[in-house]
């Protein structure tokens, strides 16, 4: 995917990078859990409490693709080795507004049924203090606190299994199966196609790019658009009566639609109801007739589907082989908040 960056502060958030890992060495004192808002399925940890225990600290955001994807393997290491001397925390870093609300949080972590440690750092505390600006990413700590490893974004999982056995091990543990975890996962949280060729892509205009929509984005006001009549690979645009704001587009009047040329098997897109309307429906075509056997998760093959709660929704699952397609959804009420774009 592409990764775009977001600067809060002086750090840049890049959901989505390319792997990006370190070898096994000494990388420096794990930073204390300090600064979350709230903790989930646990009391706070420090670094007093874990001294001890080999620890994996996993950096993600519930609307992130990306960190969706690594969570079957978050949840089997933590089961799998629990018991050997691992902790996994799963540190809750925002990228959009609405992920900062403790309340949101601990409904995406229940429906994702994580089971292990999440510290809410809603003002992205730990973040900060790990220099960290990624998501997904991996911290591995040894029993004496250092970090041993990093791995950012999805893949590498059999080698950071080997690492998390190595310190395991190195800490005293013995008779561990070191057979690799074997995963399976559906709707959003299953692998990624290797026919990919759509980006993942931003509807606020802080990091909109591909709008094709006649007469360009207008910002922070309310505009009528008319979508691309005949739209390029990963041109995007808007019908309807749209306020584009720096992180989300909002549908000021109902029926509103977005309009985007994508290839990919997978397409999701995070949405959020207005405050005072839920649910919002809405129904999905893929070039112009109802989606059928190449629906999503989150929607009929009918194309239809209700927005009620704001998170990353899967609208597509095309069947092989993969194609060029034009993928619409026409909003039927108003208020409708739209993120982002990701791809699978």
């Amino acid at each position: 995917m592409t990764n775009l960056p977001y600067l809060i502060g002086a750090t840049a958030l890049i959901c989505g990078v390319a792997v990006i890992a370190s070898g096994a060495g000494d990388e420096g004192g794990m930073p204390d859990l300090n600064g979350a808002v709230a903790w989930l399925n646990s009391p706070p940890l420090n670094n007093k409490a874990l001294r001890g225990k080999v620890v994996l600290v996993n950096f993600w955001t519930y609307s992130c693709i990306n960190s969706l994807r690594e969570l079957p393997y978050m949840k089997a290491w933590a089961a799998k080795y629990k018991d050997a001397g691992l902790v996994v925390i799963g540190v809750h870093a925002p990228e959009f507004g609405f992920e900062k609300d403790p309340a949101n949080v601990k409904n995406a972590v229940a429906d994702l049924k994580v089971p292990y440690a999440v510290p809410i750092d809603s003002d992205h505390s730990i973040w900060r203090a790990f220099r960290n600006e990624y998501w997904p990413a991996d911290y591995i700590v040894d029993a004496k606190g250092r970090i041993r490893y990093h791995h950012f974004g999805e893949g590498d999982y059999v080698k950071s299994e080997r690492i998390i056995q190595a310190l395991l091990k190195e800490n005293g543990a013995t008779g561990l199966d070191e057979s690799p975890v074997r995963v399976t996962a559906d709707g959003a949280e299953a692998p990624p196609s290797d026919d990919v060729r759509s980006p993942e892509t931003y509807v606020g205009y802080a990091r909109a790019e591909n709008f094709a929509s006649p007469g360009g984005m207008a910002r922070d006001s309310r505009k009528t658009y008319s979508p691309p009549a005949r739209p390029a690979l990963n041109q995007w645009g808007l019908g309807g009566s749209w306020n584009a704001h720096a992180e989300s587009g909002i549908l000021e009047s109902a029926p509103g639609k977005i309009v985007f040329r994508f290839h990919s098997r997978d397409l999701h897109m995070v949405l959020g109801p207005g405050k005072n309307i839920t649910p919002v429906r809405f129904q999905v075509k893929l070039n112009g007739a109802a989606p059928g056997g190449d629906h999503g998760s989150d929607s009929s093959a009918d194309g239809t589907g209700e927005v009620r709660q704001p998170r990353m929704y899967q609208l597509v699952r095309q069947k092989e082989p993969i194609k060029d397609v034009t993928f619409e959804i026409e909003f039927l009420d108003p208020g409708i908040g739209v993120f982002s774009f990701t791809f699978g």
